[in-house]
């Protein structure tokens, strides 16, 4: 598929638009489309997108503002359809072959008025490009100043549902108040919210975001981390008991160990291959990770701390400490800690960590871990984000489908 994004400018101008715009422009290169994004202003992002420079697209070009200065005392000029007409010729060559423009805003902000009605115009002639409508802002929203605007053309575009156009904003109550300004119902109008990129907020390590892809550890819900060697003073078994017990709970839970087998006994080895037996036998497979299934080495601290910041809550069932680490990273990372009754772990975790006691029940544990997540914001918060607001599942969930519906 051709596509073209449009928008007044495109980064390295900060914006919100601007960044949600080459979230799509890179999902959608990303899954084969060829595509372009037009702006007045900006720069290349990205090698597999097309950066196309229409400097008369920008909110800013003096022939633009001085157009807009004479739009916003109400009077349309000569000078504005001359700059309609300029602006639609150039768009006209740009969008040869197009299957499909999304306009970001371009249809819900008088920033440029002669471009929001040269393209009103190629929409409402229905064929092809098909005409995808993002609306963020809304000029004629109660919410904002109406100074700048009047009764009529071209200020009604605004308020106006294009023929031959798809609708798509970003929340439901901008949906509530489009569908009120146009006169459409409400089902009629997509909604669709930005994303987040968890690989660039976190700074991943190329190795966590392969372990994030290969593992599905974003499906975790809840994602348990029990940073330890595997040793029997450890009790993983525990752990893997337990997680059983959750997942009849949270259907999603997963446990991620990150230790190697521990290093000055061979018996740690044997103990190793009976974790993985009893993870076979508590079908745990693709639930219940070893890292050092992965890895013949430690590993590398960048990397645990990557996994720190993505999980819901730190486990710790040993049977024996001399301190508790872990318990302190946690802290730093914000992170739930669940943890044996042990008196240096109380030393550590204070009244601040959940505790219980090495012989309780895998079930008693599980309900405690499960009770204290769903009582707790952040994790409740974290999960939600993660079931609908990351960029790749956003992206094959709501705006792949919308694409080739909209073309068809």
């Amino acid at each position: 598929m051709n596509i073209v994004l449009l928008h007044f400018s495109s980064p390295p101008v900060v914006g919100g638009v601007e960044n949600v715009m080459v979230h799509h422009a890179r999902l959608m290169a990303g899954a084969g489309h060829h595509v372009s994004i037009v702006a007045g202003r900006g720069a290349p992002i990205d090698d597999r997108v097309r950066f196309v420079s229409l400097p008369r697209c920008d909110s800013l070009h003096p022939e633009v503002l001085a157009v807009k200065a004479e739009l916003d005392r109400g009077q349309v000029t000569a000078r504005f359809h001359h700059l309609k007409e300029a602006i639609a010729t150039e768009l006209t060559a740009v969008l040869a072959g197009c299957d499909l423009v999304i306009l970001h805003n371009v249809a819900s902000l008088n920033k440029n008025l002669a471009l929001t009605a040269a393209l009103a115009d190629l929409c409402t002639r229905g064929g092809k490009p098909r005409f995808l409508l993002w609306h963020y802002d809304l000029a004629w929203s109660p919410a904002r100043s109406q100074i700048t605007l009047h009764a009529g053309y071209p200020w009604a575009l605004l308020r106006t549902a294009w023929p031959n156009a798809t609708h798509v904003t970003i929340s439901a109550e901008r949906r509530r108040e489009l569908a009120q300004l146009f006169g459409l119902d409400d089902a009629s109008i997509r909604v669709i919210p930005p994303g987040v990129e968890a690989r660039l907020l976190f700074k991943w390590e190329p190795w966590t975001a392969e372990l994030v892809e290969t593992l599905h550890l974003w499906d975790a819900n809840p994602l348990l981390l029990l940073p330890a060697r595997l040793t029997p003073r450890k009790n993983i078994g525990l752990a893997l008991a337990v997680l059983a017990e959750l997942r009849r709970l949270l259907p999603h839970a997963m446990l991620l160990v990150t230790g190697p087998a521990g290093p000055h006994n061979m018996a740690n080895v044997q103990y190793k291959e009976s974790l993985l037996a009893l993870r076979t036998e508590l079908q745990l497979q693709g639930a219940a990770h070893f890292l050092v299934e992965r890895t013949n080495t430690y590993v590398p601290d960048a990397v645990i701390a990557d996994l720190y910041r993505m999980a819901d809550a730190l486990i710790l069932p040993s049977l024996e400490e001399g301190f508790g680490i872990p318990l302190l990273e946690a802290g730093l990372a914000r992170l739930p800690v669940f943890c044996t009754d042990l008196p240096v772990l109380h030393e550590v975790g204070g009244d601040d960590a959940t505790y219980f006691a090495p012989s309780a029940s895998p079930a008693a544990i599980a309900d405690l871990i499960a009770q204290r997540l769903q009582q707790e914001p952040v994790a409740r918060l974290a999960a939600r984000v993660r079931h609908a607001y990351l960029w790749e599942p956003l992206y094959a969930a709501q705006i792949a489908p919308l694409l080739e519906e909209v073309v068809r």
